[in-house]
């Protein structure tokens, strides 16, 4: 099977250090594979989204010389493709409407115990949820091996689709990675904790789950993670390869003297040519002040 790996952004702010950590490690695996590099725009939650976002990543990553395969796929042009889904879930009674509250969740010990199961509710004011019977436990990552996911989290019927009709991001995920022939996701450390439910998807929708690489996470001074929520900072698109050798070296490159002098394509081909896993940090976080110095 041919290689098919792919970089997801979210739209809700510009591209950050810890988004192109995850940009260049999806790139090199896919590249140093022969493959190809798919980008999706992840524009699922409009009230979270900064207008001209989603160019402004394809604006950086086009200065990055990250260019991508075929053409961007917007999660927010496939809302009957999810819609379809659920439907046909909700007629087989593999999903159904629920209408618990966070209040009522976090008074369960913040996981929710399967109130509305039963109830055979009907769709006004409810979320869907998708019934766990087979719950998944632990998965291999390419990275890290074996890896447990704690019994409440992988027991939980979860959400695909919110009560304020927005489509959930681990539903909308698998749908879209299977329909575009994904083989292999390289992302962050952060979404690690999701990674069982969507392998549940995998099985419930009668696929074969694909392989996750997950990399270490780009977290400040104080612990919290580079994210547009906690205001990290767009990097620059003028003068892209200072940050672009120091995204290589948060991946484990040890970079040969001048490299800094080289030009932009012969680094990212340097970079293809020399990406190995074991070269990764074993840390699933490392700490970067980068953020801090990029304008």
């Amino acid at each position: 099977m041919d290689y098919v790996g792919r970089f997801a952004p979210s739209p809700s702010g510009p591209l950050h250090f810890g988004s192109l950590v995850a940009a260049l490690g999806s790139y090199f695996q896919a590249k140093s594979q022969h493959g190809t590099w798919l980008v999706r725009m992840e524009d699922l939650d409009p009230p979270r989204e900064m207008p001209g976002a989603a160019d402004l990543i394809l604006k950086t990553l086009e200065a990055y010389h990250l260019f991508w395969d075929g053409e961007v796929v917007y999660q927010s042009q496939r809302h009957p493709i999810y819609q379809s889904q659920i439907e046909e879930w909700l007629t087989q009674q593999e999903a159904y409407y629920c209408q618990c509250t966070r209040k009522q969740i976090k008074a369960d010990g913040g996981y929710y115990l399967g109130h509305c199961r039963d109830k055979h509710l009907q769709a006004e004011g409810c979320a869907v949820r998708i019934k766990v019977d087979t719950p998944i436990t632990e998965f291999y990552d390419l990275k890290h091996g074996r890896i447990a996911i704690p019994q409440a989290i992988a027991e939980e019927d979860f959400i695909i689709k919110r009560r304020d009709g927005l489509y959930a991001y681990n539903l909308a995920v698998v749908i879209d990675d299977i329909e575009q022939g994904v083989t292999e996701i390289v992302r962050g450390a952060d979404l690690i904790e999701p990674t069982g439910r969507q392998i549940g998807l995998y099985n419930t929708l009668g696929k074969t789950p694909i392989q996750y690489l997950h990399l270490p996470l780009a977290v400040t001074e104080n612990g919290a993670k580079l994210s547009k929520q906690n205001h990290a900072e767009g990097i620059s698109l003028d003068n892209p390869i200072p940050t672009l050798l120091e995204a290589m070296r948060f991946l484990g490159f040890s970079l040969p003297k001048g490299m800094n002098t080289a030009k932009i394509d012969e680094i990212i081909a340097w970079g293809i040519e020399q990406w190995h896993l074991t070269q990764l940090p074993e840390a699933t976080q490392i700490t970067t002040l980068f953020s801090n110095r990029v304008s």
